[in-house]
């Protein structure tokens, strides 16, 4: 009988901040670890788990039992669905304790740490699983531009002019119960700003943050996973002492949280050219309040899928599998708000020349 607990490290962040590279960095670094997946994704089209499934490294293959090890669950937040979707899953992964080393659980960016956290704590969960960290991944830049100040009227000129940044909404409290939770913190993407922006995130980082939570800077979310797997925090052991806004879950795993202030809409065309779909995609975000695109293209005469990806105007791309014969569509998330898929739809293909 294994008495074992098997330790879970939840990786959480806002839209973007880098979770699922994150998440790929790990298990390319595994090393024969074990590690069983769970994705959670707001929006209608599971894009972070497709990519972790074409990283290439068998995230998509089934365990020698036939059982899978990458499960997504695209129907809802972790906070807000706890025990609707996440405890079916974690009582099937209590049936293979023999056959997991370790969990990954990556949240949706507009989830809350602490009610996930807590449902550790549910006997069935707590006697085979312990929550090993809370890591939660900030995006340098985001963080340095003031997209999370609790006064954005307050910030400075270059927020002030940004379409993409809504003055009104309450991204600070978000980005405060993400940080709260947190048993590491990864400051991503400091490339991208210079030594004075980094000081003052982590500034505003530390003030959010017991003492002894340490803040680890990164670029494109590549650490030793000797920082990241074994801290043995058991978080849900004190995450009841973390303030938070918005609450606790009650005892059955429900919380008073809701995205009514997000949309997630998804838009599609034929492309020609990696520099024509990020800069059509460029255009709606300038034109919308749009915090996150992802998706795939599929370019003429390349087997290879494109994943692109955007947090406001700052895009990436990059080839990672072939192309399924079934599959090759170009289509993209949006994630902001007051989307409206027909307009965005219809400003996308204008963009593209397709009109």
């Amino acid at each position: 009988m294994q008495t074992r607990k098997i330790p879970v490290t939840v990786v959480t962040g806002f839209l973007g901040s880098g979770k699922t590279t994150l998440m790929r960095h790990i298990l390319s670094h595994a090393n024969g670890l074990r590690i069983a997946v769970i994705v959670n994704e707001f929006g209608e089209l599971g894009i972070d788990g497709e990519i972790l499934k074409g990283c290439g490294i068998g995230c998509d293959d089934e365990a020698s039992s036939g059982e899978r090890n990458l499960y997504e669950l695209a129907n809802g937040c972790l906070c807000c669905t706890v025990q609707e979707e996440f405890y079916p899953v974690m009582e099937q992964l209590v049936e293979r304790r023999g056959q997991i080393d370790h969990v990954l659980i990556e949240t949706s960016g507009l989830a809350l740490p602490k009610p996930l956290v807590q449902a550790f704590n549910w006997p069935s969960i707590k006697n085979a699983f312990t929550v090993d960290a809370v890591v939660t991944v900030v995006d340098g830049p985001a963080a340095a531009s003031g997209q999370f100040a609790s006064n954005p009227q307050a910030v400075d000129a270059q927020r002030r002019a940004d379409p993409n940044l809504d003055h009104e909404s309450p991204l600070h409290e978000l980005f405060e119960d993400q940080l709260a939770s947190a048993d590491l913190v990864i400051l991503n993407k400091t490339d991208l700003i210079d030594e004075a922006q980094q000081a003052r995130v982590e500034a505003l980082i530390r003030g959010e943050i017991p003492a002894e939570v340490k803040i680890v800077p990164a670029r494109m979310a590549q650490l030793d996973l000797h920082a990241l797997l074994g801290l043995q925090s058991a978080s849900e052991d004190t995450i009841h002492l973390r303030h938070d806004h918005h609450g606790s879950a009650d005892d059955e795993g429900h919380i008073d949280h809701h995205h009514d202030d997000f949309d997630s809409v998804v838009v599609q065309a034929d492309v020609q050219s990696r520099e024509q779909i990020i800069a059509a995609l460029q255009a709606l975000v300038e034109g919308n309040t749009i915090y996150r695109v992802k998706g795939f293209a599929a370019l003429p005469g390349a087997p290879m899928r494109l994943v692109v990806q955007g947090v406001g105007r700052r895009f990436d791309s990059y080839f990672d599998r072939r192309w399924e014969s079934s599959e090759a569509a170009s289509r993209f998330v949006l994630i902001g708000e007051d989307l409206d898929q027909p307009a965005l739809q219809t400003a996308f293909t204008a963009a593209l020349g397709q009109a």
